[in-house]
């Protein structure tokens, strides 16, 4: 039987078929909008656990070394995944349950000392008048006070403040049921990342069209970036914690080190962070009679201490990440402003996530254009004579 006939390398190609074409484009333009429109609906459904789930995801990739080397020892990725959540809770609650216990009995000692002073001095209004005199009289001798009823102000003060702490404590109870939802979702999370990491790993790198050196490079960067950015923000704790316990001890303030550590779980706190400690000293300070050391810990803790945050963050993650630290200054501001307190993460990783897709781009750029001009320098191959 003869062979088939091959085709001439010089003879015409057979026509496309452009129905076919076009049917695969229309094809591709439907499941383009579908698929869009499918992400945008599945992200209404999950904006509203996108903290929890961010959180989830920033305490899988810290602990993951933790995780790993129990899943050695257990091999079940089920139990694995169920202790390494539990040892993470328990590191979570276990120093929160403690320093509440403490902060309690310190802010009752602090309630009953005030009381007892106000009790004596006539009442809390009488007692606030008499002491806020003394400082106004020191004011007086510069400025003209005559016409400021001190009195009638504290009052005023008083019942507003009176109203605000109702209002906080309703809002307190509204917000510890959210936060105990979001933590249950996020340790409920938090097991699924341990236990289907490495196949999320595997979906996601799967899913972006760049090869596998540049997956782990993506990947690798996003991991250093977080790791970094809870580093800054240990360091920032443990820095203006120990600012705070130090100026406390130096006035004479009772429990300078369990302040000091309140004071560290505090600069989490976006925009007011240590504040909720030292403000809130100095004022009673000023209010028991000690006027200068408020004034003291006021300046202390507004010029200096609430500045080493934009300062030591910056630095820790831009050194370990290989960022400028102005860039991340401003990422971890911008973060703040447009996500809240995830924004802390959110931001620098945003940046760090950039930075390595510029990289990408730029390396991809550098090899296509060397492609390009090699291909150009090839003389091109006349077609041989047919036979």
């Amino acid at each position: 039987m003869n062979a088939p006939l091959e085709p001439h390398p010089l003879s015409p190609m057979p026509p496309p078929d452009h129905a076919a074409a076009a049917q695969r484009r229309f094809t591709l333009l439907f499941l383009v909008l579908a698929s869009a429109a499918a992400l945008y609906v599945c992200y209404i459904m999950a904006r509203p656990f996108v903290k929890p789930v961010v959180f989830a995801a920033v305490m899988a990739i810290v602990f993951f070394p933790l995780h790993d080397r129990i899943w050695q020892r257990v091999r079940g990725p089920n139990l694995a995944a169920l202790l390494s959540t539990l040892v993470v809770l328990l590191i979570v609650i276990i120093p929160v349950a403690g320093l509440g216990g403490a902060l309690t009995g310190e802010m009752r000692g602090a309630y009953q000392s005030l009381s007892q002073k106000s009790a004596a001095g006539g009442g809390w209004v009488t007692f606030a008048t008499g002491e806020l005199q003394k400082v106004l009289a020191v004011v007086g001798r510069h400025v003209d006070l005559s016409r400021f009823n001190l009195r009638a102000e504290i009052s005023t003060r008083l019942e507003q403040l009176s109203a605000g702490i109702v209002r906080s404590a309703a809002d307190a109870v509204t917000n510890l049921g959210t936060f105990l939802f979001d933590a249950a979702i996020s340790f409920f999370t938090l097991f699924f990342l341990f236990r289907d990491g490495r196949r999320i790993r595997l979906m996601a790198a799967a899913l972006l069209p760049l090869d596998s050196v540049r997956v782990e490079e993506l990947f690798t960067k996003i991991s250093d970036t977080i790791i970094a950015n809870v580093y800054g923000v240990l360091a920032v704790a443990v820095v203006q914690g120990t600012l705070i316990g130090l100026a406390f001890a130096m006035l004479g303030i009772r429990s300078p080190i369990l302040w000091g550590v309140v004071t560290a779980i505090c600069s989490l706190v976006p925009l007011v962070g240590t504040g909720l400690v030292w403000l809130p000293a100095a004022v009673v300070l000023a209010v028991s009679g000690h006027w200068v050391k408020g004034l003291i810990l006021l300046a202390w803790g507004g010029g200096f201490v609430s500045l080493v945050d934009h300062a030591v963050r910056p630095y820790v993650i831009g050194e370990r990440v290989k960022m400028n630290t102005l860039f991340v200054f401003f990422a971890l501001l911008g973060g703040i402003e447009a996500f809240g307190i995830i924004g802390i993460f959110v931001g620098p990783l945003a940046l760090s996530i950039a930075s390595a897709l510029l990289h990408m781009l730029r390396e991809e750029t550098r090899l296509w254009r060397t492609g390009a001009a090699t291909e150009a320098s090839v003389p091109a191959e006349r077609p041989a004579a047919a036979p």
